[in-house]
């Protein structure tokens, strides 16, 4: 086993950040730690390094209890998301750092130090400094730094949070690629529902401090097990279930909300059976979609997402009435709540 979490707490003064956690991260597997601000996933990814202490509960790396090592006896990477390497020191020094801290000889740190810098995509950058790096070169580097001394465990806090979109896009990709290569155990934080996605084998989705759901990519969108993860994993519109386009298709909810994707609603000229009339308030050119905000009669405003080819044939435009009608909709035992 990679990591197990058995009932793990942690409390900063009045503020549960972690409550009752269990989880277990697989060996050689890539887990994304998701949630909103505050939900308690960078402080879980701190435990877990030993960078913070948990009040109760257990903390196991690779078969051994890890709870009371010290972070350096943990034998894990870990990269922050400002880099937090060595102004002063060359790429090749920050990648050595740590084989030179455990008195490697010179033969094999200088062996090992081209191998990653092969491996991240800088051969031939080694001897410049960070300052002359790129953000996205800089947190190769970092990744490179991480995985010099073959950590058993490989720990990343929101590691492209800094960077403008299209490198962040760029890297979500190598990292995905470099992990199918090392297969270590690694574990990311991150706030970006699309970036886990790309990224992660399993998403564990995190909100006050607990763990709402842990799954594969698809099972945490098509099969969310709380109305949380369902409004936080990919967009949704939240309607009462007294909304007029639910009262058409017949749905029957003792839940007060109702979650419809933005992608099943129907869209239609003319109507048909089980739609209600609705307006256009305005249309969006997404690139590879089209989004159209329509409004119900009851005052209602749905976002609905319809290929392009689909938005052609339809002419949309705003002001136009059309008929809409949810293709799935989901609802949730009544005890549940956002």
């Amino acid at each position: 086993m990679g990591i197990q979490v058995s009932q793990v707490n942690k409390q900063f003064g009045n503020f549960q950040a972690v409550k009752d956690v269990d989880l277990t991260v697989e060996t050689g597997s890539l887990v994304a730690l998701l949630g909103p601000s505050g939900s308690g996933k960078s402080t879980l990814l701190r435990l877990i390094a030993g960078l913070e202490q948990p009040d109760s509960g257990r903390i196991f790396l690779t078969g051994r209890d890890a709870t009371d090592q010290s972070v350096r006896d943990r034998q894990i990477g870990f990269v922050f998301q400002h880099y937090a390497l060595f102004k002063h020191l060359t790429v090749r020094k920050n990648i050595a750092f740590g084989l030179e801290l455990r008195k490697q000889s010179k033969e094999k740190v200088r062996a090992r130090v081209e191998e990653l810098l092969e491996l991240v995509q800088l051969t031939g950058l080694g001897d410049r400094y960070p300052s002359q790096l790129s953000g996205g070169q800089r947190q190769r580097v970092a990744l490179a730094r991480a995985l010099a001394v073959q950590p058993q465990v490989l720990l990343l806090d929101e590691p492209f949070g800094a960077l403008d979109a299209k490198v962040r896009k760029d890297l979500r990709s190598w990292l995905r690629k470099l992990h199918d290569e090392v297969h270590v155990t690694t574990v990311f934080v991150t706030h970006d529902q699309e970036e886990a996605m790309e990224v992660a084998d399993s998403i564990v989705v995190m909100n006050h401090g607990k763990v709402e759901q842990v799954g594969s990519p698809a099972e945490i969108y098509d099969n969310p097990a709380t109305p949380f993860v369902m409004s936080f994993i990919g967009p949704v519109n939240v309607l009462p279930n007294s909304s007029h386009i639910f009262q058409a298709g017949g749905l029957d909810t003792p839940h007060p909300e109702v979650f419809l994707r933005p992608h099943d609603i129907e869209i239609a000229i003319d109507p048909i059976p089980e739609t209600v009339p609705a307006r256009i308030d305005r249309i969006v050119h997404l690139g590879w979609e089209v989004q159209a905000e329509v409004r119900l009669q009851d005052g209602q405003v749905l976002v609905a997402h319809l290929p392009r080819d689909r938005y052609r044939d339809l002419q949309l435009e705003p002001d136009q009435q059309v008929f809409v009608r949810p293709k799935q909709a989901r609802s949730f035992p009544l005890n549940y709540s956002i």
